[in-house]
């Protein structure tokens, strides 16, 4: 008898469930995981036969579950209680860290070095470098749990310098960024470094690029923001997670820019109304744009073409004190002729800027081939 209840609250629970599912509004976005949620895919045989319709069905239902925030926290107090060290994929280290694995490259990689060795040779007439930024798991191995594991990211950075053509300038911060490891040079909720890791490996830069770095004496260095939630933290929802602190550095000495994109002209390099949002980090450069054309009142004559992804965004404030223009592309959504545009603009010099996770599995560099 007890089994025939069990079974029957069981039933009425997911009756319930699926009942709710099907009466409540579908969100486009979610503030709290800051993306943007599956909706509801488009049904035709052709997607059930190859199996896509379900895949995207599940991803849906998992996305638009009924009191999902309530689930999460339930699940987060579970974990808690097996001492699990790991949500979501990510992992709660030491200090308040919480850290991703970086798992070996696979396939992907070895494509987007192909790209952008095709890219250089087409374009044999301008100057190449390369940064790939590691993550905080690199750097602070020492505060992941017990017996995690993470592949060395160091190894993939150098395979991706050995396998590069000799035209592009490899330049290489992680050591850089170990010697400052005991500054906040990264977010401890974000998959991010901070300012101030941004500006350190702008300084090892420096030399590879051509110009000496402004000392960190000749910023104003402020805290704009102390209540940061990133994206580490967003797949953890329900654990107790304490917030970040964004910098701002500026130059002590007055520098102007304009700044475009989306038909829109700007003075400043950063957006202050996200400090307002969930999405904090896009107050470096407004987030994410296919293309943003920084003109500074420098004169020296110097285009720079930066390809890139969002680690970007927190270093090119550093780098326009040295160069008059600069062209940010991102080719998630830039998908014009590149060849054309360098041309058309006069641009002599191309950054290749990256961290290490994101080179090893973006597809969109193939927009190099095209």
């Amino acid at each position: 008898m007890s089994d025939k209840i069990i079974v029957c609250m069981f039933i009425s629970f997911l009756s319930i469930v699926g009942l709710l599912n099907l009466i409540s509004d579908d969100t486009v976005f979610s503030e709290e995981e800051n993306r943007i949620l599956e909706q509801k895919p488009i049904f035709s045989f052709k997607n059930v036969l190859s199996g896509k319709y379900m895949d995207r069905y599940e991803a849906y239902i998992s996305d638009q579950f009924a009191w999902k925030k309530k689930w999460l926290s339930i699940k987060a107090v579970s974990e808690k209680a097996m001492l699990k060290h790991e949500s979501n994929g990510i992992y709660f280290g030491k200090d308040g860290f919480l850290l991703e694995e970086f798992k070996e490259p696979k396939e992907q990689i070895y494509k987007n070095i192909e790209y952008i060795n095709y890219f250089t040779e087409q374009n044999k007439d301008l100057d190449y470098y390369m940064l790939l930024a590691p993550t905080a798991v690199e750097i602070y191995k020492e505060k992941l749990p017990l017996y995690a594991q993470s592949f060395s990211q160091r190894a993939a950075i150098n395979k991706v310098e050995d396998t590069l053509l000799d035209s592009v300038q490899m330049i290489e911060v992680t050591d850089m960024l170990t010697d400052y490891k005991n500054e906040p040079i990264y977010f401890k909720t974000d998959h991010h470094w901070t300012m101030r890791g941004a500006y350190f490996a702008y300084v090892q830069a420096a030399q590879t690029l051509g110009f000496d770095p402004i000392p960190i004496s000749d910023f104003k260095i402020e805290t704009v923001s102390n209540d940061f939630y990133g994206t580490f933290a967003s797949k953890v929802l329900g654990h107790r997670v304490t917030p970040d602190e964004i910098e701002m550095f500026q130059p002590l000495y007055e520098r102007s820019y304009i700044v475009e994109y989306d038909g829109k002209k700007e003075n400043s390099l950063f957006e202050w109304s996200y400090l307002n949002k969930k999405d904090q980090y896009s107050f470096f450069l407004n987030g994410n744009h296919s293309l943003v054309t920084i003109k500074s009142d420098i004169r020296n004559g110097r285009k720079l073409a930066v390809i890139k992804d969002s680690y970007a965004h927190a270093f090119i404030p550093f780098l326009a004190n040295h160069f008059q223009e600069i062209y940010v592309i991102d080719l998630r959504y830039y998908h014009k002729d590149l060849d054309d545009f360098i041309r058309e603009n006069n641009i002599k010099e191309v950054l290749f800027l990256y961290n290490v996770v994101n080179f090893s599995t973006d597809s969109n560099l193939i927009w190099l081939k095209k």
